[in-house]
């Protein structure tokens, strides 16, 4: 299927019929003026060309309207997170109603935690995967701590077996049969950053809601990669970021998912804002908390136009080129790229991401073993922007927005020049 030469990259490149994305964003260059090997999507993702627009935009609206811009600019500024919420339901596969653009994405996870860990005396413990992203864990520490719990104690690790780097759902299933009782939210990240594995949604949930858990997943390396059907696993709540894969800017805005089944739910426990209250008495002053029903009801202020503007921008790039079309193009991307490094024939390669190309999405994480930052560093003077995590691991994500075949194998050549 896959050759390890330029004419098939280039081959590959010519029949992509996405391939003219990549036009639309900037790419890097060096100081001579030459396109950098971006393959760091999964820490930053590139700026769509329109995005600029976009937010000059909002600043012209505001510089000419004022305060006027709330109900009277081009994309009125009340309602803006209203403009965002079909593309992102599609994204994530949830309905309109179950998702909001708010806050960023550990201020979000605090939020779901406020509602959905409500532990008891017995009944207090959190699972998350071990090398969950290091914010995930320390959110989790401190709502154990705040409810007067030990972290050492009601913190359980879902661990890979020794010797391997991957989690075993059965392991999981061993925790919970041991611990279920005890356990009061399962919190794991989607698609976990370090190794790039995908974890069954739809069977976690299940296996959480058997103990009468909660469940939540941080989608931050999964919105915008995979496909996480968020509404058919039954979770009850998700979070992400917007500026890896959906391309939205360094810090923007977060998302939210809460499960319909909560959306008119008043008497769950959350923190709360003036967002959040209803809409058409919002501006009285004088009226009780009026709560809304479903995900926008966890909002608690009016929302940074200018962020979600750029959120806007990237969402009609992905509208455009229809996600299916893309999950079809990032699996094969990363299955040349998995081809390449293979062809390397190096002892000293580990690809520790999943082979099946259902439990992962574009990222693989390439091992190699004895090797130190300064590999990273070689990379980096070889014109390859990548992501160097400790001990001996780089993160490689070929986004199928803007990444082409021909990237790909470049930089497998330089990876296979520094190695030699």
């Amino acid at each position: 299927m896959f050759q390890n030469n330029l004419e098939f990259a280039k081959k590959c490149d010519v029949e992509d019929s996405l391939s003219h994305f990549r036009d639309q964003f900037h790419i890097p260059k060096n100081p001579a003026g030459e396109e950098l090997i971006y393959l760091c999507g999964n820490s930053l993702g590139l700026q769509p060309k329109i995005t600029s627009e976009y937010i000059k935009k909002e600043l012209e609206d505001w510089a000419n309207l004022g305060v006027e811009g709330h109900t009277e600019a081009e994309h009125p500024w009340l309602p803006y997170h209203e403009f965002l919420t079909q593309s992102m339901a599609k994204l994530v596969g949830a309905k309109p109603n179950e998702v909001v653009i708010m806050n960023t994405l550990t201020t979000n996870l605090h939020l779901m935690m406020v509602s959905f860990y409500q532990p008891t005396k017995t009944k207090y413990k959190i699972i998350v995967e071990s090398d969950a992203f290091p914010s995930d864990k320390y959110a989790v520490e401190s709502q154990l701590r705040f409810h007067g719990f030990d972290p050492k104690e009601g913190l359980v690790l879902w661990k890979p077996r020794k010797g391997e780097e991957l989690c075993r759902f059965e392991d999981l299933e061993e925790i919970m049969e041991k611990q279920g009782d005890e356990i009061a939210l399962l919190m794991i990240g989607n698609t976990n950053y370090y190794s790039g594995q995908s974890f069954p949604l739809k069977k976690i949930t299940e296996l959480g809601h058997k103990y009468g858990c909660m469940v939540g997943f941080d989608l931050a390396h999964g919105a915008g990669n995979i496909e996480p059907g968020l509404h058919d696993t039954g979770a009850d709540f998700a979070v992400w970021c917007s500026y890896k894969y959906l391309n939205s800017g360094p810090g923007s805005l977060g998302g939210c998912f809460v499960n319909e089944r909560h959306a008119h739910n008043k008497d769950l426990k959350r923190f709360t804002g003036w967002w959040g209250h209803n809409k058409q008495t919002r501006f009285n002053m004088r009226h009780e908390f009026d709560l809304l029903p479903g995900a926008e009801g966890w909002q608690l202020s009016n929302p940074p136009i200018l962020s979600m503007a750029a959120i806007r921008a990237s969402l009609d790039t992905f509208e455009k080129a229809g996600f299916e079309n893309l999950r079809k193009k990032s699996i094969k991307l990363t299955g040349y790229l998995e081809f390449l490094v293979d062809n390397l024939n190096d002892d000293r390669i580990n690809i520790i991401t999943p082979r099946n190309p259902e439990e992962r999405g574009c990222q693989l994480s390439i091992q190699v073993i004895s090797a130190d930052k300064s590999l990273h560093t070689k990379l980096t003077e070889a014109g390859v922007i990548s992501d160097w995590r400790e001990p001996d691991v780089i993160r490689i994500a070929p986004v199928p927005l803007y990444n082409s075949f021909e990237d790909v194998y470049h930089f497998a050549q330089r990876l296979k020049e520094i190695l030699n």
